[in-house]
């Protein structure tokens, strides 16, 4: 009897201690998330030797740390200062050049989901003596927008746009997304010279410095780039017959072939890319000419209106910066169309999504040997390690190029052995 009493107290002891470990494992995993350590990486994927096989420039020995998936979290942590932030994500925060530092440039982003190539491509682009304004689409999730309020927060020379639009693809609202910017700009203290527009899907081929020196040469120096054509039979549909937005979700045909009114001060619509390098003196033409406010509110119940808005104004010959026989000049993307295979490019080495290629490693020559502005349009969620590759490369170019010491902070994760990396702290200051 006295023996089963004493192995009744030792279960019921054990059962004890075992309640109170196990409580103390839950609610340690429940507690916030401390700031992570400098060196720590956030790091989700195994590293790969991928990067050093296909991209040019690459050292023997080299694997490459891939992307951060936890994003969201570490900038949504409370306990974390900005100092910890900027430095554990990387973020440059002294100019690279004198003459980088002489020419600021101003960028638009306009992002609606994946924090992390939103930090990816911030980070990629950033540099303290330029602007950024990062529109948010207005449907996007709370965590996203706190998380990159707070990312914003944390860069003095960022900030949200202050007028959030419902953005629809094709829609009105995309153009409007960079109006509202352009209108934040223009109050900016910040000397800006030029201006970019970009999505949170695209990356950068060039670097900050490269992107000063393509601006300046004497092809653009003092003119806007807005690649495009006089608008094409095959594309009048799109300004000719009115269409609505249904928000958030589509563009369809107003009733039965609707016919629109002639576009205002008898312009030539020209048809051409969404993307764009304009001079501030241009930007205060759309926000304050007549005939810039005019094609705006004309363009309303257009197709893909960002397609022809720019374009257009860019060819009229009172617009500061005009060109009016650019054509498609200016190599501000790399992108791959469905119908250019066999012309233009090989082929697509990731997939198609509405004829434009979705980037796989085996891309990045092209685009590389291609030397774009920027390269569009990569995911997470499919090809990763093109975007993971393609950011190393950019980084270690953009160090590179650099005539100031190089803050360790600013170097991407990797793994090296030892002789590589003597050799490239060596060779950068670091």
């Amino acid at each position: 009897m006295f023996q089963l009493e004493g192995t009744k107290c030792s279960f019921l002891l054990c059962l004890g201690i075992s309640i109170m470990v196990c409580s103390v494992i839950y609610f340690r995993a429940r507690m916030p998330t401390e700031p992570q350590p400098q060196g720590e990486s956030l790091n989700c994927r195994p590293s790969s030797n991928r990067c050093s096989m296909l991209l040019p420039g690459s050292e023997d020995g080299l694997r490459w740390d891939h992307h951060e998936c936890k994003v969201e979290s570490y900038i949504l942590n409370n306990h974390l200062h900005c100092s910890d932030l900027t430095r554990d994500l990387h973020f440059i925060t002294k100019p690279l050049s004198y003459e980088e530092e002489n020419y600021p440039l101003a960028f638009i982003l306009t992002v609606h989901k994946e924090l992390e190539l939103l930090v990816r491509l911030l980070r990629a682009i950033y540099a303290p003596q330029n602007v950024y304004c990062i529109h948010v689409d207005a449907k996007a999730p709370s965590n996203y927008r706190k998380a990159v309020q707070r990312l914003v927060s944390c860069l003095p020379n960022a900030f949200l746009s202050s007028q959030s639009e419902i953005v629809t693809y094709a829609g009105f609202s995309r153009l409007q997304a960079d109006v509202n910017c352009m209108k934040d700009l223009a109050k900016s203290k910040v000397g800006w010279r030029k201006v970019v527009n970009l999505c949170g899907q695209d990356f950068p081929v060039m670097s900050n410095l490269e992107l000063v020196r393509y601006m300046q040469s004497k092809q653009w120096k003092d003119r806007n780039m807005t690649p495009g054509i006089k608008q094409p039979l095959t594309m009048r549909h799109r300004t000719q017959l009115q269409h609505k937005e249904i928000i958030g979700s589509h563009v369809a045909p107003k009733g039965k072939g609707l016919r629109k009114s002639p576009p205002p001060h008898s312009l030539q619509v020209y048809f051409g890319t969404a993307y764009y390098a304009l001079t501030r003196e241009f930007v205060d033409f759309v926000l304050e000419s007549p005939v810039a406010q005019d094609l705006l509110e004309w363009s309303k119940d257009t197709f893909s209106p960002d397609e022809h808005y720019w374009v257009t104004l860019n060819h009229i010959k009172e617009a500061p910066g005009s060109h009016l026989d650019g054509g498609w000049a200016g190599d501000i993307r790399a992108i791959k169309w469905r119908d250019q295979e066999g012309s233009v490019h090989s082929g697509c080495k990731g997939r198609y999504v509405r004829d434009i290629c979705i980037y796989g490693v085996d891309d990045l020559p092209w685009i590389i040997n291609r030397n774009s502005m920027f390269a569009n349009k990569f995911e997470s969620s499919t090809f990763p390690e093109a975007l993971d590759c393609l950011e190393h490369w950019h980084r270690d170019k953009v160090l590179r190029q650099a005539t100031v010491p190089i803050h360790p902070s600013w170097l991407l994760p990797t793994e090296r052995n030892s002789s590589s990396s003597r050799s490239f702290n060596s060779s950068t200051g670091a």
